[in-house]
């Protein structure tokens, strides 16, 4: 059984920076993809970004690209998300994914595990 746990997630002013972490443990991951989506009031789930767990790469969404930054340390088995200069519009819960590929996805359907989500919140 796959488990993926968020934590990080929390109240920060416009321009601030906050860094998520998403722990995963159940099976290897040597050839698995980490994502995070995130889920804001009144929208429906959307990709931010994406990084193949053995090869490093990774993607990001036009509306996160250049500010946040996906990482992993595959020693802990954990994936991170740097987020800079957050915006109001990047308030959602934030959820990690994964799926047993190394190929990035982006579609919610492509992934097979979840984790139960993170609160951001940005307001001033």
């Amino acid at each position: 059984q796959v488990q993926l746990v968020e934590s990080g997630g929390g109240l920060v002013q416009p321009g601030g920076s906050l860094r998520l972490s998403c722990a995963a443990s159940g099976r290897p991951f040597s050839s698995a993809t980490m994502g995070w989506f995130r889920l804001a009031p009144g929208k429906e789930r959307e990709f931010a970004a994406a990084v193949s767990w053995s090869v490093g790469g990774t993607y990001y969404s036009n509306s996160v690209k250049g500010r946040f930054t996906i990482s992993r340390d595959n020693a802990k088995n954990t994936v991170y998300l740097q987020m800079n200069s957050l915006k109001p519009g990047d308030t959602a819960v934030y959820y990690c994914a994964a799926r047993p590929s190394y190929n990035i996805a982006t579609m919610r359907h492509e992934y097979n595990y979840w984790g139960q989500g993170t609160q951001v919140t940005v307001s001033s």
